[in-house]
């Protein structure tokens, strides 16, 4: 059960990066064309939305990583134990 809410918490997680990625694009475009943005709001946007999405993935991917990694260890200190 432990296995399916980590697979699909990755599914998720995959799918806000992406629709992050599209909002942060969409909020872009809609600053250049606004009277009070600008070319270089749109880019202030596009370069903090990008560095924010890149983080924030960045440490759930990690964490997902590390639940991975320490499961495998687990498994072959298991597998060790039995001979």
């Amino acid at each position: 059960m432990r296995d399916f809410f980590i697979l699909w918490m990755e599914r998720i997680v995959n799918v806000v990066v992406v629709l992050g990625a599209v909002l942060v694009v969409v909020g872009a475009i809609s600053m250049l064309f606004s009277p009070q943005g600008g070319f270089l709001a749109a880019i202030g946007i596009l370069v903090g939305g990008a560095i924010y999405l890149i983080l924030m993935a960045g440490m759930i991917y990690l964490g997902l990583g590390i639940y991975n990694n320490t499961r495998r260890t687990a498994e072959a200190t298991e597998r060790m134990a039995g001979r």
